[in-house]
């Protein structure tokens, strides 16, 4: 049966019109930080009256953006638990680059994402969140970049957060006209195509092939103007098959997990040889140097992060065998007791956005301390972990 095309009417560029064989869509590029994309939404879905929008969205990020009290649900333990605290450092990172650049242009972001929910609830409009698990993103743009990019990446993000360059009319206008967040990861991907391909372009295939599962014939799809090209350029191709391999975490290679065992296994095989070798007094000399060589690093590290005295207490004691163990980092024990030592209130998860724009704020924000204790133990540890095991193979081939 022939689809009934929208009617006729002129709309900006960033609205374009895409016929298939069974549907139409009208495609919306959005900035995730513009008064006027919020504005564009609503007009061309009460304009238009589909039978489905279609939502740049996750089911994360929509509750994250519906829900005022969406910290309530978060469960840091859990979160620490299920070693996703770097996930949710880099989610916070985004947000609050997004967040600041809003303030500046009067809108927060996200926005036009909500109100195009909105707008389809108060018309009885059907809604699809078409957007790929962010978590999923996330990982998989870390999986597919190397360690040296992983840290440029890091510093990338993290720079990010400190730029307080004063924004003139034009640059301001600039921002307005587009896609904040895509130009911060497109920026990513130049440097770093692996990652690109995870951040963007799987995205595009994967939002392409949603909106054209989405039930009804008139769609309205609304997405960020980054997306808005490549979107355009795959829909009316065929990537069905290719859903199952975007939406995997990719399992580490078996090449990291023998890496990852490989030191702890010649550390403590050292150890035993050198008992053999030159006596129980010499190994039990090098097993007390290394840990000391890994605690007192990573408690200092706790220490610098203002973490409770318990917290720094167990980096101490916790280093020396997580060092030998890939399973669990100290970093990760230390933000686990933190949690119980000292847990964030409502108050500082609603101000993380603009501490994190300030030094002085990860150390006032009790949220943003377990992060750098969660940092900070794990980087003293690692210091703990090389020079210890330099010493223990000095010893074994002096």
């Amino acid at each position: 049966m022939p689809h009934a095309p929208f009617p006729s009417r002129a709309y900006p560029e960033d609205v374009v019109e895409i016929r298939l064989s069974d549907k139409t869509v009208l495609l919306v590029g959005t900035a995730h930080i513009s008064r006027q994309s919020t504005d564009l939404v609503r007009e061309v879905i009460e304009e238009e009256q589909p039978d489905t929008v279609c939502i740049e969205l996750d089911e994360k990020r929509f509750q994250s953006l519906s829900r005022k009290q969406q910290w309530e649900g978060l469960d840091l333990k859990q979160v620490i638990q299920n070693k996703q605290l770097s996930t949710l450092l880099v989610n916070l990172i985004l947000a609050s680059y997004q967040k600041k650049l809003g303030g500046k242009l009067g809108v927060m972001p996200g926005t036009e994402l909500l109100t195009a929910a909105q707008v389809a609830e108060k018309h009885r409009i059907t809604t699809v969140l078409c957007d790929r698990d962010v978590r999923i993103t996330l990982r998989r743009a870390w999986h597919a970049t190397s360690l040296w990019k992983k840290f440029s990446l890091l510093t990338t993000l993290l720079t990010s957060l400190f730029d307080d360059t004063d924004l003139d009319e034009q640059k301001l206008a600039e921002l307005r006209r587009g896609d904040v967040l895509s130009e911060l990861i497109g920026e990513i991907g130049k440097a770093m195509p692996e990652a690109k391909k995870a951040l963007i372009d799987e995205r595009d295939i994967y939002m392409a092939e949603k909106i054209k599962a989405a039930p009804g014939q008139r769609l309205v799809a609304v997405v960020g103007a980054g997306h808005l090209e490549g979107i355009r350029r795959v829909i009316k191709e065929d990537h069905r098959d290719r859903l199952a391999e975007i939406e995997a975490i990719p399992p580490v290679s078996r090449a990291w997990k023998v890496a990852g065992w490989t030191l702890p296994v010649l550390i403590i095989l050292s150890l035993v040889l050198i008992g053999f070798e030159k006596g129980a007094g010499a190994a039990g000399d090098l097993l007390g140097y290394w840990i000391l060589v890994n605690g007192i690093p990573a408690a200092l590290g706790a220490l610098f992060a203002w973490a409770h005295p318990a917290t720094v207490a167990s980096a101490f004691a916790a280093a020396p065998l997580t060092s030998l163990s890939p399973l669990i980092g100290v970093g990760y024990v230390a933000a686990f007791v933190q949690v119980m030592s000292k847990p964030p209130v409502v108050r500082e998860f609603e101000t993380v956005s603009s501490d994190m724009s300030s030094v002085t704020g990860w150390w006032r924000n009790k949220l943003l301390r377990i992060f750098l204790v969660f940092l900070l133990s794990g980087f003293g540890s690692a210091i703990g972990t090389w020079v210890g095991g330099y010493e223990i193979f000095s010893n074994l081939f002096s």
